[in-house]
């Protein structure tokens, strides 16, 4: 190996050699866990993915991808950052997955991607709807394909995420960690774009009729993190998941004996069992707004009033930029 191969692999200032003993109890699978969720510097390639010389090749070419991956995966030859965020697993199955809906299901167009920072940290806040969070995942896609730096979002997550089992553990290969400030704001520092819903399930739990009005956004948290690492908020607008699974009901007895925020009934589920499960078709539109700056406002990080009137001014962004929107989609499962 050259002397310049064995300085591009050295640790980056901040970075944490990935250890069994590592943050949330995941175990090395790989050399350094690099925060930023590359493998020296070079993004995984899709399964997919392969050099053809012809039409005949195009299958050898996968099968080829396809093994090598599996080799990658078994081998331990694949590296996760010291969140548990695996971006060979997420670019490799995950995002071809999510984009199937993305592109044939929802049918979804962006707009405002200039205002996605191309590089260095900032926060994408964005409004929370239709009753299973279909709108997180098809944001990462969004941010993915659609913004000319292509990066990767790395999401927040509420609690309950975390406490179920298998979704747990793909939440957190797919780069989604613990909605709170330290974990944000340690995310933001180095770099990364991070991704909040402040009104949670308070968001895709509220019944059809109040769909696309915004509810609360909670004490302002995410705007703490932001103004303490001075990192823009680029507040986002989402239309479609409103109409995926209309909330006709909340049985709370249920929820309460499940544990869970509220127990939806919409025109699919419980009715049709697990193909209740499946989103209805909705057209969607997607729009970054101009980010709001917050670097020159860092040391009123713990002043109420400033984190209360930004919080307002991003709610008050997304609410006027969602009805900008609503005009130009007026049949949800239109073309």
């Amino acid at each position: 190996m050259s002397a310049e191969e064995r300085s591009a692999r050295q640790v980056l200032p901040g970075s944490v050699s990935f250890r069994p003993e590592s943050v949330n109890g995941h175990h090395r699978n790989g050399v350094n866990g690099h925060v930023n969720g590359k493998a020296d510097g070079v993004p995984p390639a899709p399964l997919h993915q392969g050099v053809a010389d012809g039409p005949g090749d195009v299958w050898d070419a996968r099968v080829a991808a396809a093994l090598a991956f599996l080799r990658r995966r078994l081998s331990g030859q694949y590296e996760v950052d010291d969140f548990g965020f695996d971006p060979e697993l997420t670019d490799g199955v995950f995002h071809p997955i999510l984009k199937l809906l993305y592109r044939d299901w929802f049918r979804t167009e962006v707009s405002g991607v200039e205002n996605v920072p191309e590089s260095g940290g900032a926060l994408l806040v964005g409004n929370h709807s239709g009753t299973f969070a279909w709108d997180a995942l098809m944001l990462t896609v969004a941010v993915r394909d659609e913004t000319p730096a292509q990066r990767h979002l790395r999401l927040l997550g509420a609690d309950l995420v975390f406490r179920v089992p298998v979704v747990s553990e793909l939440a957190r290969k797919s780069g989604v960690t613990v909605a709170c400030n330290p974990d944000a704001e340690r995310l933001m520092s180095t770099g990364e774009l991070v991704g909040v819903f402040p009104e949670g399930f308070k968001g895709i739990g509220k019944h059809y009729s109040q769909r696309y009005k915004l509810q609360r956004f909670g004490r302002g948290g995410f705007v703490s993190a932001a103004l303490r690492t001075g990192t823009p908020i680029v507040p986002v607008a989402i239309v479609g998941a409103e109409e995926t699974y209309p909330l006709l009901a909340d049985i709370k007895p249920l929820a309460r004996l499940l544990g869970v925020p509220f127990f939806p009934v919409t025109p699919q589920f419980p009715l049709l069992g697990p193909l209740g499960l499946v989103p209805l078709p909705s057209k969607w539109l997607i729009r970054f707004c101009p980010p709001i700056p917050t670097a020159h406002l860092t040391d009123a990080a713990d002043d109420p009033m400033v984190v209360y009137n930004l919080a307002d001014q991003v709610r008050e962004t997304i609410q006027a930029t969602l009805h900008d929107l609503l005009k130009d989609r007026p049949d949800p499962f239109g073309l």
